[in-house]
């Protein structure tokens, strides 16, 4: 199987729209590693992401037959403007099913590439089978984005490139996996060419299809995926990515939406160029490899595999990449309702600067402060300050890993409420798409009293709302089916310590 691979790949044709890209020394991230770290650089693509190259080679090798019957396909992004622009220039008819949240930037860059857009479903699951169904009704050929032999060879030749570019010792490749295109073509050149080299995949925590596949020995089907690293939004892994990753891929390693911000800022820090969260991806899985492992003086290549970044979602990377590299710290703090003690407790910070203090008066007793403080960015930093201000009879519940705490309550204003209310608490993620909220809330009608709510738009395919209801335990059920009806992904919150202690009517 490796030699059929290999003469595929020695053979794609991608460099009539690929560039080969430069494999750049990351100064900044290599001193901060302590490793000599290079990016190989497919952001710097025409259409911005490694795409292209599996898309032209599999339609470059399309007979006159299928050429002229078009191609379709099904995408967010990515995919998409690879197929747009192979179809361009191969004088192809082609047709994209992108799903009805896909953000503006990516589908206009599709159109001015002459492709015709269909829009479909909320997801790239509900395009991928509208896709499937609309090849077999107009007999086009249908572009698979990676579980396809001739998309891995067009991706392959990435490694190949990069052991062109270097030929001297290299420890690893971090490669970012979704669908496991690239990592199947990488994997299978590089140990073939170099069998010492580790590759090494890197998953979002809430998407790692791989990493559950490999350790059942089988394809996974995830209940769910995350959406912030939406170009790895995939919920299985191919079939033939699979078979290759069992063989030839050494070790996963899945990395947090905070470990993802934290790269796409040093990647910014050593180019200049901004990753999207999917091209950050390697350089997070390197970081946390490099740390965990306390490797230091190795030679590691990220792939930093695409920038089709909305700018709107630049705010929300910006927030949580200093947690991301633990340079922010995150607590809830009891303080006594007394004079003095807030500068009791500035003192006991011992010089750490605080970057955020949220505080509203409710107890004659206590107060409890929601507040950032800077961090050394060492890992055993955080501890070391809980325990100081424990050891001083300051009560500390950690916030910096509390999603809640950092998307919803932080931006809070009003505290807790000053009534019992019979008041459950969940977190809903929904498609931003016009109408989608209007539809929410429609759906819910006049069935139960909306207590709290807060939504706060990142620039992402799906918003996120944090809402309270006034409702018996029993009537729950019926709140969980609206939502199920709806395909909305929820989950009760009445019971985090952020919302305990900042807006409910009780404490933990």
């Amino acid at each position: 199987m490796p030699l059929r691979y290999i003469e595929k790949i020695l053979r794609a044709s991608v460099y009539d729209v690929a560039i080969e890209t430069p494999l750049d020394y990351a100064r900044s991230l290599s001193k901060r590693t302590q490793n000599h770290v290079l990016l190989k650089r497919e952001d710097l693509q025409s259409v911005f992401s490694f795409k292209l190259r599996g898309a032209y080679n599999k339609m470059a090798l399309l007979s006159q037959e299928e050429k002229t019957r078009g191609v379709i396909a099904a995408s967010a992004g990515n995919h998409a403007q690879g197929v747009a622009l192979a179809a361009q220039k191969l004088g192809i008819c082609a047709l994209i099913v992108m799903p009805t949240t896909t953000p503006e930037i990516k589908s206009q860059s599709v159109k001015a590439m002459g492709a015709d857009i269909l829009s479909f479903g909320d997801s790239y699951s509900e395009a991928y089978a509208y896709a499937s169904e609309m090849a077999k009704t107009l007999g086009r050929v249908f572009i698979h984005p990676y579980d396809d032999e001739d998309v891995i060879a067009g991706q392959g030749t990435v490694a190949m490139e990069i052991l062109r570019q270097h030929t001297g010792h290299l420890d690893a490749i971090f490669v970012p996996v979704g669908g496991g295109g690239l990592i199947a073509g990488v994997a299978v050149y590089a140990k073939f060419v170099r069998p010492d080299i580790k590759i090494i995949g890197v998953e979002p925590e809430d998407s790692d299809c791989l990493n559950q596949a490999l350790k059942a020995g089988e394809r996974v089907i995830l209940d769910q995926v995350g959406l912030f690293a939406d170009g790895v939004a995939v919920k299985q892994v191919g079939a033939i990515p699979f078979a290759l990753a069992q063989k030839y891929v050494d070790e996963i390693i899945t990395v947090s939406t905070d470990e993802i911000c934290a790269a796409i800022k040093d990647v910014f820090d050593d180019t200049r160029s901004i990753a999207e969260p999917a091209g950050a991806l390697a350089i997070a899985g390197l970081k946390k490899y490099a740390q965990e492992n306390a490797i230091v003086n190795q030679t590691f290549v990220a792939i930093d595999s695409g920038a089709n970044m909305n700018f709107d979602r630049l705010r929300y990377v910006a927030e949580r990449a200093q947690v991301g590299e633990h340079r922010e710290i995150l607590l809830a703090v009891t303080i006594p309702e007394v004079a003095g003690s807030f500068l009791r407790f500035c003192q006991l910070l011992d010089g750490r600067n605080i970057t955020e203090f949220n505080y509203r008066y409710f107890d004659a007793t206590q107060a409890h402060v929601f507040v950032g403080i800077s961090s050394s960015g060492l890992l055993s930093d955080r501890a070391t300050l809980i325990t100081h201000l424990q050891a001083n009879d300051f009560s500390v519940v950690d916030m910096t890993a509390n999603d809640l705490a950092k998307e919803h309550i932080r931006y809070m204003v009003g505290g807790h409420t000053p009534h019992a209310l019979n008041e459950v608490i969940y977190s809903v993620e929904f498609p931003e798409r016009p109408s989608a909220l209007l539809s929410f809330l429609t759906e819910l009608g006049g069935r139960w009293n909306i207590s709290l709510f807060h939504y706060r738009n990142h620039g992402a395919a799906f918003g996120k709302v944090l809402i309270g209801l006034q409702m018996e335990h029993e009537q729950q059920k019926d709140f969980h089916a609206c939502l199920n009806a709806l395909g909305f992904n929820f989950h009760e919150e009445s019971d985090n310590p952020a919302y305990c202690l900042f807006s409910g009517g009780r404490s933990i």
